[in-house]
């Protein structure tokens, strides 16, 4: 096996890169990209700390994340689970990449910036679901932005219903933690309880 060790290796095996995959990329938001912004209800969110690398799903309505202006976005950071490894990560290291993801669309945008948690009241009060308000609220500045091809999204057939994939199929959160925990933890109660327990701590 040979592996690449150089920046030059890697360059030599590939062509230049494609003219408009450079021009592309702006620092800033347009409204042509707005519009993918506010189409969107699903983006990962990619993070660097020195525990290491993690990237993360967010959802919520189309337009969840919002254009306060053409170099800044605002994002809710969603009840979850606690381990808060997105925003451990952006507390030491406010280096940040987006991708936007729309359904039945091939394109996404990517956003690269910056990132910093506010827990300003009135901010976050705009972003209440009911009476229920994110703990903080994620400010990204933009430092780089451009669509991505389709072309990963077609290979994979991702928004092909003829292709979803029954959950049967696949072993249920409960099995793969009782089978980690060697028997410890009781996956049927786990399985059994989550959709109420879903219903109830979405927001």
């Amino acid at each position: 096996m040979s592996t690449i060790r150089t920046i030059a290796e890697l360059e030599a095996l590939y062509d230049s890169p494609v003219p408009t995959s450079i021009t592309k990329e702006i620092d800033h938001l347009t409204d042509l990209h707005r519009s993918y912004v506010e189409a969107s209800p699903f983006v990962l969110i990619a993070t660097s700390g020195p525990g290491g690398l993690d990237c993360s799903p967010r959802g919520d309505p189309p337009g969840f994340v919002r254009v306060a202006d053409e170099r800044t976005l605002l994002m809710p950071d969603r009840r979850g689970n606690n381990r808060l490894d997105t925003l451990r990560n952006l507390v030491v290291d406010p280096r940040i990449g987006l991708l936007f993801l729309i359904p039945g669309i091939g394109v996404t945008l990517r956003v690269n910036g910056t990132a910093e948690l506010s827990t300003d009241l009135e901010l976050r009060q705009s972003f209440a679901v009911g009476d229920k308000l994110p703990t903080t609220v994620i400010i990204i500045s933009t430092t780089a932005v451009y669509t991505q091809c389709p072309k990963a999204l077609i290979r994979s057939q991702l928004w092909d219903a003829t292709r979803h994939r029954d959950a049967a199929e696949l072993p249920s959160v409960g099995e793969i933690m009782e089978a980690i925990t060697a028997g410890a933890f009781d996956g049927r109660a786990h399985d059994a309880a989550y959709p109420e327990r879903i219903r109830q701590t979405i927001y």
